[in-house]
């Protein structure tokens, strides 16, 4: 089976999020199901100078108003597609905006032509050897690769005959790409792509919503989270149609790439280690002490890696830290998002000198590093589609303690009675977003690290884990085969 993948980043040619991870992850974890997936991106500076000199294999004179042309590549030995269109993406700056933080005012233009050129070349635009070469079906993740689905449904390649089945995975359903109704007439869809049914929302266009109303099949990366966005609450006003799509709707658990995620062969770190030499994790801690300047003893060392944003209940970590430092505990935190987050948690480091520490942006071997070196891994989000930071800290033996909400809550077994006593517990949950509950669950977390047996024990609990591809690659070659059936 043929699969196009399109998405706006992939490990590890362009990522600002798990968003990349997952889309870098799929082609390794669906070869072995019989499926060979073709990864479509965007082509930015960063991703044509990676592919070097690539082969063009397909060109448009105008796509959806500028001249565009398609090199064929690969991406970690598997296929890739580049949709080269300087007009779109040649730019300083982030993938969705310029290097002051704004996003770019032609997004809607932007992803609007990855969709269309996806759709072109599912349905046979490229011609090989004399021939189409054309796919079973398409899979778009999140919003920027949404209208796909709306080109395949509204204006098919070759007409009825290009028709070809997709799905769309929802990462994170906060954002949605809506964009005013002005920019309708340059999409190139029909006047009947115009409706509730199709691409408009309220009053404008809401690409994701295009996606989830034209797709064959929606699926989110957690099932708790796919349960979750049926409410108001999750549903970011879009829980109506995922309420009425009903069975179309399916929640698949992201996975990790294990050969990377591996702290017995990471290179990264100062001290190898494995779930049967778990007293090599203290090198490892004691070198992630010296990198953060944080003061060296024996209590807790618990860990952030986030976007510092209101999702990931940035604003509730701040409130607790006073608490965190009086149970004896210290924090390492590497992020980046809202400013004035970013300012607080500066002013905390700098009242609790040597127990708090701070790092802005972003640094992979570094979250590996302190996925080796921390204690704890604090996740208190809102909302989480799937976290891919709580799968790290199971398989580094990096306890994490998590909000009960969407894949935190389907991939971490809480340190209740029942669960030590069964010795299957992996982490802590806590209801809640807000200081009582967060408070209590650092509480109860110290209470379990300073009990040192039953602490290891979770701690190889988490990394006995299987959050491999393994199981979700089987999931998504099944829901392949039975939209292509």
């Amino acid at each position: 089976m043929k699969v196009l993948s399109v998405a706006s980043e992939a490990v590890p040619l362009v990522k600002t999020g798990g968003l990349a991870d997952v889309v870098g992850a799929l082609p390794a974890a669906l070869a072995g199901h019989g499926v060979e997936m073709t990864t479509l991106l965007p082509g930015y500076p960063s991703v044509l100078k990676a592919i070097g000199r690539a082969r063009s294999v397909h060109a448009w004179d105008l796509l959806l108003g500028v001249p565009a042309r398609l090199l064929s590549g690969k991406i970690d030995g598997y296929p890739l597609l580049v949709l080269d269109a300087p007009a779109l993406y040649a730019r300083d700056g982030a993938p969705y905006a310029d290097v002051a933080g704004q996003d770019w005012g032609d997004n809607w233009q932007r992803f609007s032509a990855l969709g269309r050129a996806a759709a072109d070349i599912a349905g046979g635009a490229m011609v090989a050897r004399g021939k189409p070469r054309r796919f079973d079906l398409v899979h778009a993740h999140d919003w920027q690769a949404a209208m796909a689905p709306a080109y395949l449904h509204f204006a098919p390649f070759g007409g009825e005959a290009g028709r070809v089945p997709s799905i769309v995975t929802i990462h994170n359903m906060a954002f949605q790409g809506w964009f005013g109704a002005e920019v309708f007439p340059r999409l190139g869809l029909p006047r009947e792509a115009w409706s509730i049914d199709g691409v408009e929302y309220h009053g404008g266009l809401g690409m994701l919503k295009a996606g989830l109303a034209c797709a064959d099949a929606v699926t989110t990366v957690s099932p708790t989270y796919a349960r979750e966005i049926r409410s108001a609450a999750f549903g970011m006003g879009l829980e109506g149609l995922i309420v009425a799509r009903g069975r179309a709707v399916s929640g698949i658990l992201n996975g990790i790439d294990t050969g990377l995620w591996d702290p017995s062969r990471d290179p990264t770190l100062a001290a190898p280690y494995e779930a049967k030499k778990l007293e090599r994790r203290t090198a490892n801690k004691r070198a992630l002490e010296a990198e953060f300047g944080l003061e060296i003893d024996e209590g807790p060392l618990f860990i952030v890696v986030t976007r510092l944003t209101w999702q990931k209940g940035m604003d509730v970590l701040l409130e607790v830290l006073d608490h965190l430092v009086g149970l004896g505990g210290r924090l390492a935190l590497l992020g980046s998002g809202d400013s004035a987050i970013e300012q607080a948690l500066h002013q905390a480091a700098a009242r609790h000198p040597g127990r708090i520490a701070v790092r802005i942006g972003y640094d992979e071997a570094l979250s590996h590093r302190m996925q080796g070196g921390g204690d704890a891994i604090l996740v208190p989000s809102r909302f989480e589609p799937c976290g891919l930071t709580q799968l790290y800290g199971l398989a580094y033996g990096c306890v994490p303690v998590v909000a009960r909400t969407g894949g935190l809550a389907d991939t971490v077994i809480d340190a209740n009675p029942a669960a030590l006593a069964a010795g299957v517990a992996t982490g802590v949950q806590f209801d809640g977003i807000h200081y009582d509950a967060f408070a209590a669950a650092l509480t109860r977390t110290v209470d379990l690290y300073n009990r040192a047996e039953q602490w290891r024990t979770i701690q190889k609990n988490a990394m006995k884990c299987d959050f491999s591809w393994k199981a979700s690659g089987q999931a998504y070659a099944d829901l392949y085969r039975a939209l292509t059936a």
